[in-house]
């Protein structure tokens, strides 16, 4: 199967490589990024490169896909985004994205992110068709929340306690897209 590249008029959405290893470390070793993420700050490149061989593996597998977010005009790797688990049993799938601190406010999490989504709700998406995407959000983490909002996920309740890392329990907003519902930004 071969992996699905999506482009919008900034941006180029492909697959991670070996050769981004360092461009993922940059991202990752940002505390801001990491916030309300479920993993530590990383402190080498190998941890970037066995971050890119899982999420590839997760496409190999059929059970997720993790795309590079990349500026169009440089090639320059800012974040990923995809789905983290698809349940094709169901037509659902759970989404995460991260984006390095110096793109944030510019809009291009909304960007990449709606492309997932209208590529995950058409006929030629490889895994499978999809009929609902959710998307859930540690407490606090307004930017997030926002971008779904923009993007039509609806609020759907608070999970206690549903999240363990960084030892420790966190509480997570649960949003929910249904295929309906989806219109393109």
């Amino acid at each position: 199967m071969q992996f699905p590249e999506l482009e919008t008029s900034r941006l180029i959405l492909n697959k991670l490589s070996k050769s981004d290893g360092q461009a993922l470390l940059d991202i990752f070793t940002d505390e801001n990024v990491v916030r309300y993420y479920d993993i530590d700050v990383f402190n080498s490149e190998k941890q970037s490169l066995e971050l890119i061989d899982f999420f590839n593996q997760r496409f190999a597998d059929k059970v997720g896909v993790r795309w590079a977010i990349r500026v169009k005009s440089s090639g320059k790797l800012i974040g990923t985004c995809g789905f983290n688990s698809i349940n094709l049993k169901m037509k659902n799938a759970g989404i995460g994205y991260e984006l390095s601190s110096k793109y944030w406010g510019l809009g291009y999490a909304c960007e990449a992110v709606n492309t997932i989504i209208q590529f995950a709700f058409s006929n030629d998406q490889p895994l499978g068709e999809l009929y609902r995407i959710q998307g859930d959000i540690m407490i606090g983490n307004a930017a997030s929340e926002s971008v779904l909002k923009k993007l039509g996920f609806k609020e759907e309740g608070i999970r206690r306690s549903s999240g363990f890392w960084k030892k420790e329990f966190h509480d997570l907003k649960c949003f929910g897209l249904i295929k309906p519902e989806f219109k393109e930004i």
